[in-house]
């Protein structure tokens, strides 16, 4: 199998890399360089930008407003993005329910919400998981009763992150309680507006507020607001899961991030020498970049399989990329915590006595560790990616 890019390819990666260089602003790129999230407004702007240019959902069917490209191109544009590095388009949007939208829903949800995800008008959350449905997420309990033209939803979602900005939930909601539970669940677009919603923040460990509670007490919904049949929502909830766990592994983001702890490892010093110098530290580095290399390879192996047979069922080989992938990410946050050393402990600007000189970038450093301890976790599981692996891959 030939994994080299072709001389138009080649082309292609410079046409995007150019245009990232060109276009992403020096503020927002700092931002990420930096460990520092970027606000709504910063993803808003930059979405905008690409949906400018005709790149706001580049896998989307042309009809869509997607770019015709093929699986390869799609990849050089993620691992650009993620290697300039700028942020990635709202998933809740443009991965997740985008694509049941315009797979199962009506013209005119299509026409509507569509060009409105490109250009990141409305912001999505995702409303699946439930307290006590989790792993089981069939076993959801939040309920949407029919009365005339409206649902009336009551229940809670949990972990739905980013919903302090949301204009839109999509939620899984039983509609028939008396059917096996994959099969009494429909697919509803919820404006978070209307009355009865409320939202709550949940602190994680890392300090950060990027996840909430989202409770439901007599939410009334339009029964257009219904995506495709009822009852059918476990068929599209699938469907979704699909599309989240692609692309997951990072590769761009991770070869970032290498040159971040190369460049961060040259200056910061461990008695008389820079850390970058240091044999064990030189051994983990190079440890971890050999990894990386080889889930490059295998992730173009599963982009190359696309291109040949066609987009279809997901390639159970992707569960490899996932969580080789997520282990890397959390590798690197570990050696990023071995650049700085005591700089890592939580720093508190009023407390400063002027020997930390590193205070101005070190203080994403820890909350990044931490915060990436979930990569293994969602999209997925690796304790269950690695049971598709022995099923699908292994025959066992």
């Amino acid at each position: 199998m030939d994994l080299s890019f072709s001389k138009e390819e080649l082309a292609f990666r410079d046409e995007v890399r150019s245009f990232f260089r060109d276009n992403l602003p020096p503020a927002i790129r700092e931002k990420i360089v930096e460990g520092h999230h970027v606000s709504k407004e910063d993803l808003v702007t930059w979405s905008r930008i690409l949906n400018k240019k005709g790149w706001g959902v580049p896998h989307w069917p042309v009809a869509h407003g997607g770019t015709g490209w093929s699986p390869v191109q799609q990849y050089i544009f993620l691992e650009e993005l993620q290697a300039t590095p700028a942020p990635s388009p709202l998933a809740f949007g443009v991965n997740m329910v985008g694509p049941v939208i315009y797979t199962f829903g009506n013209e005119e949800q299509k026409k509507y919400y569509l060009p409105r995800i490109a250009n990141l008008d409305d912001w999505w959350c995702q409303g699946f998981s439930e307290p006590g449905s989790g792993s089981d997420l069939a076993s959801l309990k939040t309920s949407a009763k029919r009365k005339g033209d409206v649902y009336v939803i009551n229940g809670q979602k949990t972990w739905t992150t980013l919903a302090q900005y949301a204009d839109w939930i999509f939620c899984l909601c039983r509609t028939d309680p008396s059917a096996k539970k994959q099969s009494g669940i429909s697919f509803i677009l919820v404006d978070m507006k209307s009355r009865g919603i409320t939202v709550r923040p949940i602190q994680t460990i890392d300090g950060g507020r990027e996840v909430n509670e989202v409770f439901f007490d007599d939410v009334e919904v339009p029964v257009t607001n219904l995506v495709g049949e009822e009852n059918k929502g476990w068929d599209y909830a699938k469907f979704l899961l699909g599309n989240e766990r692609t692309n997951i592994a990072r590769v761009g983001m991770s070869k970032e991030r290498i040159r971040r702890i190369k460049e961060l490892a040259s200056q910061v010093m461990a008695g008389d020498r820079p850390v970058i110098e240091d044999p064990r530290f030189r051994e983990r580095l190079a440890a971890t970049e050999i990894e990386l290399k080889a889930l490059e390879l295998t992730q173009m192996r599963v982009v190359a399989n696309e291109s040949k047979n066609g987009k279809g069922k997901p390639d159970p080989a992707s569960s490899i990329l996932k969580i080789k992938g997520s282990e890397i990410q959390q590798t690197i946050t570990e050696l990023l915590l071995d650049v700085i050393g005591p700089f890592g402990a939580p720093y508190a600007p009023e407390q400063d006595d002027g020997g930390n000189e590193l205070a101005d970038w070190t203080t994403t450093i820890a909350p990044g560790y931490f915060n990436y301890r979930k990569v293994s976790i969602y999209g997925g599981s690796n304790e269950i990616q690695r049971n598709i692996i022995a099923k699908a891959v292994l025959g066992l």
